[in-house]
């Protein structure tokens, strides 16, 4: 990968041509999908195009710092745009009255069974891999056994065990 390369474009013209650049693969995703008479898939379709475009132009000549700086802006400047979904929850949430505890305990309970499923399932590989690991170390100290290659532990034990011997 190369490094990427900076440039002096003002950082409003980066944010435009970074937003023209998104618009554009959109749009052409949308066009594409209804060709294809998959119109709900435009979304999807064009973002994973993006993420393909984005990949192969960082990977043959890399990202040009404008478009570093104006994704970052963008990206740290759309948290504004989910406040009014978010205050209207809010408000729309505490109208429920009655309702309020069953929504609220549904919510609990759909977020920590998968939470608790995946605990499980971690704690299986995370398991296994320390199994597997402790079976490759049980291995590897036999075979140094054999071949009369101890391990720096094993040698200190002995000499311990060797001067306690001697009176």
């Amino acid at each position: 990968m190369k490094a990427t390369y900076s440039s002096k474009l003002p950082l409003w013209f980066a944010i435009m041509i970074t937003l023209v650049m998104v618009i554009v693969v959109r749009e052409a995703a949308v066009v594409v999908c209804h060709w294809l008479g998959l119109e709900k898939a435009a979304n999807v379709v064009g973002m994973v195009v993006m993420f393909l475009i984005l990949s192969i132009w960082r990977f043959i000549t890399g990202l040009p710092s404008w478009l570093t700086k104006a994704s970052n802006t963008l990206l740290v400047d759309s948290g504004f745009a989910f406040l009014p979904v978010s205050a209207g929850a809010g408000i729309l949430l505490f109208e429920l009255g009655d309702e309020l505890l069953g929504f609220m305990l549904t919510i609990a309970i759909s977020t920590l069974i998968p939470m608790w499923g995946l605990a499980i399932l971690g704690n299986r590989w995370l398991s296994k891999t320390t199994a597997d690991t402790a079976i490759h170390d049980k291995d590897a100290n036999a075979k140094g056994a054999d071949s009369g290659v101890h391990s720096i532990a094993d040698s200190s034990s002995n000499s311990n065990s060797e001067q306690k011997e001697q009176p």
